[in-house]
């Protein structure tokens, strides 16, 4: 970028922020709900009262993870504009073109060439798009806009020397870590990634430099250990599916590492799931992968007085701000694939920045055009369900998970044969999954068949005996048919497996109802309403069992 450029901030600002409305444009005019939006927003009970809120900053297992920051703002969207999908996009496509403003100050700010190319590069790389266009990921624009603020005022702190007044821009740099701790804890990076820039312009670090950092270090380890925690224990990701040794974990990074460098210089094909890689430590061709990526950071190192200390800092920043998705810490995701778009997100803005500062004068304008058409391709797949999992089965036709999910959406909208089609083709490729077979038994139920649906869920449950949906639904269907007894049992195993399953308390307490039992009803549906105070129905079932329990009546 010349001098002139450098003294217009307004219109560099504006003018990323425009293109990223441009090529985003088709997202924000038809961009809907896709996958797990319902866990955080249109199926969030949190969001709905002041309670909530409440909830969402005092009770980390209220929400899929502990991510506050991200389903506050969330709140503060419903009560703005209830389930309309523009507003949440909106917010997605400003936070990410606020972020390449912030990145572009960032760069200028460390003197590095072409510093508004890379942000422009990085507001319209395509990688970006599923981090933009999907309301759920929320939590990497928040997290990077909180992220990229922090690194700001930390280079302010650097840069004012000694004068006393630099623990302001301090200060500020570790309360705007927190924030973006609290958005997504993959940030906890960032005090590495600091070390690394600063030993890229000092070529040394000392003590003095590492001291100020330990509270970053220590604040983002307690974090990372917390939501590492909640993704085992409450998100699910443990089990045979991520058992893998340490040998193995070298294989994913090396490979993960690999694919993230070559989709941000290649963006063909990208895919919301990529096939998962069959991982073999005895396949001696796999440790290409990660001895490749040792041996390329050996040699900047060794090519760092020739070449500069830039290309090492570059991949180093890369690696190190991957870290937490190279696999060494388990993540719900790796059951579908090893690697998501979304997951580069941040880490994207070292090789950019590194390429960007090569591109000769004539290129960036046609590198940014391309992107940027690009961009706009990319986002007409996150339009709908049926657009997104249409895609990846094009694109990934062995991947089970989006057959069942298409199934589900084309159940939803009434096309029971194509459905039904998807559900036996998940199956087929990953017999032992659960889904499809809960999914046929809601089928049948819809008919009116339980007969068949509690054999279909039955069936789900010896595959994936802590099926949350598999269990409920068994217990509902038995219950239909009259068999209360065995009706509760399942209510009570579903809840020794989640304990906070208000539906779960509510239908159990009913059960115990209709059973005379409202003493053992009573404790349910306060347990219910404990867990969602707003539960219309649980508080009128309450009153009515206390009413037959003070009269002595039978159940109805």
């Amino acid at each position: 970028m010349n001098t002139d450029w450098k003294r217009r901030p307004i219109v560099c600002g504006g003018l990323l922020v425009l293109l990223t409305l441009v090529a985003y444009l088709p997202v924000l005019q038809h961009g809907g709900f896709i996958w797990d939006d319902d866990f955080h927003v249109t199926n969030n009970p949190w969001l709905r009262s002041g309670s909530g809120l409440v909830r969402i900053w005092t009770q980390p297992t209220a929400t899929p993870q502990y991510y506050p920051l991200v389903h506050t703002t969330f709140w503060i969207e419903y009560h703005l504009w209830q389930l309309n999908p523009f507003g949440y996009h909106l917010v997605n496509v400003l936070l990410h073109a606020l972020n390449a403003v912030l990145l572009w100050r960032l760069l200028t700010k460390l003197d590095l060439p072409r510093s508004w190319v890379a942000a422009a590069i990085f507001a319209l790389h395509p990688v970006c798009v599923e981090s933009v266009a999907w309301i759920s990921e929320r939590k990497n624009v928040l997290s990077a806009l909180f992220y990229l603020s922090a690194a700001l005022a930390y280079v302010e702190f650097w840069m004012w020397g000694s004068d006393k007044r630099r623990w302001v821009p301090y200060a500020a740099a570790f309360a705007l870590f927190v924030g973006a701790l609290l958005s997504k804890t993959v940030t906890c990076t960032l005090p590495a990634t600091l070390l690394i820039v600063l030993w890229w312009k000092r070529g040394r670090i000392r003590w003095g430099d590492v001291l100020p950092l330990v509270p970053f270090f220590v604040v983002g380890a307690a974090m990372g250990l917390t939501t590492a925690w909640i993704e085992r224990h409450r998100v699910g990701a443990m089990g045979g599916e991520w058992d893998l040794s340490f040998a193995d974990r070298w294989l994913v990074a090396g490979r993960v590492v690999t694919f993230y460098a070559a989709k941000l210089l290649y963006p063909h094909p990208l895919s919301f799931v990529y096939e998962c890689w069959q991982i073999a430590a005895g396949a001696w061709q796999q440790w290409l992968f990660p001895l490749g990526v040792i041996a390329l950071l050996a040699t900047l190192w060794a090519l760092r007085k020739r070449i500069g200390r830039g290309p090492l800092a570059a991949a180093a920043a890369f690696v190190a701000i991957l870290g937490p998705a190279l696999g060494f810490v388990n993540v719900y995701p790796f059951r579908f694939s090893f690697v998501a778009d979304h997951f580069q997100y941040l880490a994207s803005v070292a090789v950019i920045t590194l390429v960007a500062a090569r591109l000769p004068s004539w290129g960036a304008t046609p590198v940014v055009c391309l992107l940027a058409v690009l961009t706009w391709q990319q986002t007409r797949v996150y339009e709908n369900m049926e657009t997104l999992w249409i895609d990846v089965i094009a694109k990934n036709p062995t991947c089970w998970m989006a057959h069942n999910n298409l199934g589900v959406e084309l159940a939803g909208q009434g096309r029971t044969n194509e459905a039904v089609a998807c559900y036996r083709e998940a199956l087929r490729l990953k017999p032992d999954f659960a889904d499809p077979s809960v999914n046929l038994g809601n089928l049948a139920a819809m008919r009116h068949d339980d007969v068949t649906a509690i054999a279909v869920y039955g069936k789900a449950l010896r595959a994936a005996p802590g099926h949350f949906n598999a269990r409920f639904n068994l217990a509902l269907a038995l219950g239909r048919l009259g068999r209360m007894g065995d009706s509760i049992h399942q209510y009570r195993l579903l809840l020794t497996l989640n304990p906070e399953m208000a539906d779960a308390h509510y239908n159990l307490g009913t059960a115990l109802g209709k059973l005379g039992h409202y003493e053992e009803a009573i404790a349910e549906f306060q347990t219910a309403l404990r867990l969602r105070p707003d539960f219309a129905n649980a508080r009128h079932n309450l009153e009515l069992a206390r009413r037959r329990l003070a009269g002595g009546t039978s159940s109805g």
